[in-house]
């Protein structure tokens, strides 16, 4: 592999790193369910979380925790806004 092989965009990373996918979610909040409760649960249940409205969001990046974020919406969708980027990835 040449000098040219392992170019970038100027920041001294490999073009071939940003074709790669990674997997990227956002955690509105948890819930503990025996397992009998869940198998009760169908269409209009309600599950309670253990976050409240307005409660930052858990963002996850293969697994990792990387960052907080708000819930916001974009057009029709919800989406999430970065609020504070962890130092490390908690596990």
């Amino acid at each position: 592999m040449g000098k040219n092989d392992m170019a970038g965009s100027g920041s001294g990373t490999p073009e071939a790193v940003y074709d790669v996918s990674v997997e990227v979610y956002a955690v509105l909040g948890t819930a503990n369910l025996p397992i009998a409760q869940l198998l009760k649960l169908g269409r209009g249940a309600v599950v309670e979380l253990d976050r409240r409205v307005n409660d930052p969001v858990d963002l996850y990046v293969n697994r990792k925790r990387i960052a907080t974020a708000e819930v916001v919406v974009v057009e029709d969708h919800l989406a999430v806004t970065i609020t504070e980027v962890l130092k490390r990835a908690a596990d």
